[in-house]
């Protein structure tokens, strides 16, 4: 593997750590006010969007726009799933785990399908 392969990996999972924070960081905090949140989570949008924007930028180079988006909702559900229960305190179910591996299934179909 090249850096053309790994860095735009890399840059995926930094930008999944702020998108994940922007969109549910929040919830471990209910009672701050809407605004002060809404303007929170879009200033860690901003960092995501300039990881993930260079990420899909120097990816298209050796993979298609299909797999790079396969690869951030691999990268975004992992990220998520340690998220909800270290950050939220959410439990991980087998109904989360079986449904993750469904996923990763079509993944591994993108990238090494047998159609």
């Amino acid at each position: 593997m090249t850096l053309s392969h790994v860095l735009p990996l890399l840059l995926l999972i930094a930008s999944n750590l702020f998108m994940t924070l922007a969109w549910y960081g929040h919830l471990a905090y209910p009672n701050r006010p809407l605004m002060l949140v809404i303007v929170a989570s879009w200033l860690i949008a901003f960092i995501e969007y300039t990881l993930a924007v260079p990420a899909n930028r120097i990816g298209h180079r050796v993979y298609s726009a299909a797999e790079l988006k396969t690869i951030q909702e691999v990268v975004s559900l992992t990220i998520f799933l340690g998220f909800s229960a270290l950050w939220l305190k959410e439990p991980v179910t087998l109904n989360h785990v079986v449904g993750f591996a469904f996923i990763l299934l079509g993944a591994g179909i993108v990238f090494r399908g047998p159609f």
